[in-house]
């Protein structure tokens, strides 16, 4: 076998790192299941006419295929693609199992994805994300809009992470708006004002002039909408003093407000009215999210999301919903490269028993079921080799205990202090900052 080489976009943590990634979904876990969000997961695969009706999202899915597939055979399983994100695949699952759902359906999704993306810092084509969604039968209220980005803020507070700032707009400004200075082609306006960070505003003006044929006075006014940003409900002076006027835009200022005013009241600085924030997907109709992390802005968003009234819908049903995910593979290959997380030891073990002798190992291996069956986290030696030995074996391992079996009875030794006591395996406790492994900031101590 020749030597294998990394396969780029896919990532592969150590085990120090897949700790870390265990930790923090174990917390995002609990904020959700706070929140009263219950637990799904849905396949990984999807037909492609479900995963490409919503979107320009063509050339990121990854087909499904066998290797010995019949080419002259029916579509089958070539009709099959990778879920690209988790809210389709869920929109799906809604109206398969209507019948069985209690609404509002509140659930969390916690999933690997795939996108055909072109690899780098912070993107990958294979990643983790950790997704929440409301539903509701034929009208979804507003107030729900407001609450995802306290779930999130929650969730990324309970984190050893920087903090972030939730960046928020309503989709019903912008299309009221450009509706309101002549624009027909709504969502060809949105999708080039989505580039405005990547282009810049030359480079959305004349993307709007090629695709949505914006006149030089309406790209102008489209820009000084984007330009709009308020940590608080200031922004709808703003916008109303560009002097457009539409009822959806009206109404969409008044939902943008709710979403700020809330946020404000849970946790000020979490969120700002941020008008240029489009979001690339065409199923949004509401409000729509990005979050940055503060001192990683330029990396762009590591949890996104919005208002969707149609994704779900099939003839007479239709389940409007509001979702939000967090990347998370995004997130922790951000703080991995820029080396910002730790954790104490790269193992989950607290207590590495000795062995005496080969003879004696039945004795050692009493003493760690005694220990495991206390909820401390133990292992064997794999030898009876010196103490010594065995001490630096732990210490390589960063096990900060080692138990030793004795005859007249048992002691146990930190070997970070060298302090060394007696110890009954039915009764002794280590420390609680001991037991497991603790996820912290780079620099915290952990």
């Amino acid at each position: 076998m020749s030597k294998p080489t990394p396969i780029s976009g896919f990532p592969e943590w150590t085990t120090a790192q897949r700790m870390i990634e265990q930790f923090v979904l174990d917390r995002i876990r609990t904020t959700f299941e706070l929140y009263g969000f219950a637990p799904l997961e849905t396949r990984s695969v999807e037909p492609l006419d479900q995963l490409l009706r919503k979107g320009d999202t063509a050339k990121e899915v990854y087909l499904l295929r066998r290797l010995q597939a019949d080419a002259d055979g029916a579509a089958g399983d070539d009709a099959l693609g990778l879920h690209f994100d988790l809210t389709v695949p869920f929109a799906r699952y809604v109206l398969e199992n209507a019948g069985k759902l209690q609404f509002p359906f509140r659930r969390y999704q916690i999933q690997k994805v795939w996108r055909g993306e072109r690899p780098q810092e912070g993107r990958y084509r294979e990643f983790l994300q950790a997704d929440i969604d409301i539903v509701d039968r034929d009208t979804l209220p507003a107030h729900y809009e407001a609450e995802m980005p306290l779930v999130i803020g929650d969730a990324l507070r309970s984190l050893p992470i920087p903090p972030v700032r939730i960046q928020v707009n309503n989709r019903k400004i912008c299309e009221g708006f450009y509706r309101g200075i002549g624009l027909t082609d709504v969502e060809a306006a949105l999708r080039a004002v989505d580039k405005l960070d990547k282009i810049g505003p030359a480079g959305v003006t004349e993307l709007l002039a090629s695709t949505a044929g914006a006149s030089d006075a309406q790209a102008k006014a489209v820009l000084a909408l984007a330009e709009i940003s308020a940590p608080d409900a200031s922004f709808a002076d703003a916008v109303r003093g560009l002097g457009v006027s539409d009822p959806l835009l009206d109404e969409g200022v008044a939902e943008l407000t709710a979403v700020v005013e809330t946020a404000a009241a849970h946790a000020p600085g979490l969120c700002v009215a941020d008008l240029r924030i489009a979001r690339g997907l065409d199923y949004y109709t509401g409000t729509v999210y990005e979050t940055q992390m503060i001192g990683y802005e330029r990396f762009g968003s590591i949890c996104s999301g919005g208002r969707y009234d149609n994704l779900a819908s099939s003839g007479a049903m239709r389940f409007p919903g509001v979702g939000i995910s967090i990347g998370v593979t995004r997130l922790l290959g951000l703080l991995f490269g820029a080396e910002a997380l730790s954790v104490s030891r790269s193992v989950p073990t607290c207590v590495l028993v000795a062995v005496t002798a080969e003879e004696d190992r039945a004795a050692s291996d009493a003493v760690a079921a005694a220990l495991r069956s206390r909820g401390v986290p133990t292992e064997v030696s794999p030898s009876a080799a010196k103490f010594g030995k065995q001490i630096r074996y732990a210490e390589r391992r960063g096990i900060p205990y080692v138990w030793f079996p004795g005859a007249d009875g048992d002691e146990v030794k930190d070997i970070r202090s060298g302090e060394q006591v007696p110890a009954a395996a039915g009764e002794w406790t280590p420390p609680r900052a001991d037991l497991k492994p603790l996820v912290g900031a780079a620099g915290t101590g952990v």
